[in-house]
């Protein structure tokens, strides 16, 4: 057995059968940890504690809980001066992953990728790069809070860091948040926090638009109730149209018409991930006479120590 190698269980995907996806629980071994790498054992997806640290780790050790965010280079001008989601490497240093972050234990040769988003959350123990790690020692008092803290590294601090961070939202500000998942009802806390007098939720599931309401929206849209989106925005903003609008859905219909109904110098802020070769239709005088601005956010645009720590 090769120095350091530790056997653990992850979640592996084989090729889809039958067209659906082929994940199963199997056996794996994990290296000790690179140099700037940590070896962290999950309690769940997004957090966890550290157990071995590689020679040139200075902000956690050994015992440390930890959450798991976004990898990025430090190098590069997004990352020094603060907004490493847009990091010039993030697509190669989070979405490429690493082809030898395991092996099987029953033919070390057989090499099984993973180190995704600069770690690999489906692993009971887990190589993750320095810049992924948040200490949240001093912030939890047991492995219950911390599990409840895990969603804040990805969803949570993509959510409302899109409103407290990139919008800057006031609290004169209406606030429209299209979709109402994890990551929508994270931009309704945002928004809540921020102190919006207005922050509108619109779903076509009652029971989040409910939920939304219960997290600080002070309206709700049901989507499949309704003829008209921008009617509806117009009602409730006094025909101004919301000034800070946030996709979390990705479809490219809803995007459209948030577009539209964001008002004069609003900003329409996309959080959910289109198709890649979807497109909008501009207009480019109106466009231009109107002010507004389309923002596109990676993690909320926040740097994840300063979220995840506070």
């Amino acid at each position: 057995m090769r120095a350091s190698v530790q056997n653990t269980q992850a979640i592996i995907s084989h090729a889809p059968k039958n067209g659906t996806r082929n994940w199963v629980l199997e056996e794996v071994q994990v290296d000790g940890p690179a140099e700037y790498e940590a070896i962290v054992e999950m309690v769940a997806s997004g957090a966890g504690y550290v157990r071995a640290v590689g020679s040139k780790i200075t902000k956690v050790k050994p015992g440390d809980a930890v959450l798991l965010s976004f990898a990025f280079c430090t190098q590069c001008h997004n990352c020094k001066y603060g907004a490493p989601g847009y990091c010039h490497q993030f697509s190669a240093l989070n979405f490429s992953g690493s082809k030898t972050a395991f092996q099987l234990p029953e033919n070390a040769a057989q090499e099984v990728g993973g180190s995704f988003f600069g770690q690999s959350s489906f692993s009971k123990l887990t190589r993750v790069q320095e810049t992924s790690l948040v200490n949240v020692n001093k912030l939890i008092r047991n492995e219950e809070d911390l599990k409840l803290l895990a969603p804040l590294g990805c969803g949570i601090q993509t959510g409302a860091g899109t409103v407290t961070e990139l919008a800057a939202a006031k609290p004169d500000d209406k606030v429209a948040v299209i979709g109402l998942g994890g990551v929508g009802l994270a931009a309704i806390m945002g928004a809540k926090l921020k102190g919006c007098r207005t922050i509108i939720g619109i779903d076509r599931v009652p029971a989040r638009i409910e939920l939304a309401k219960m997290l600080g929206a002070t309206h709700g849209i049901d989507t499949s109730s309704i003829t008209s989106l921008a009617d509806e925005i117009c009602d409730i903003t006094g025909g101004s149209g919301s000034t800070v609008t946030i996709d979390a859905t990705g479809v490219m219909p809803l995007i459209q018409q948030g577009l539209d109904f964001t008002a004069n110098q609003g900003k329409m802020i996309l959080l959910g991930v289109a198709p890649m070769t979807a497109g909008l239709e501009i207009s480019v005088v109106p466009y231009m006479v109107t002010g507004k601005q389309i923002m596109g956010s990676m993690e909320g645009g926040v740097y994840p120590e300063e979220v995840c720590s506070v």
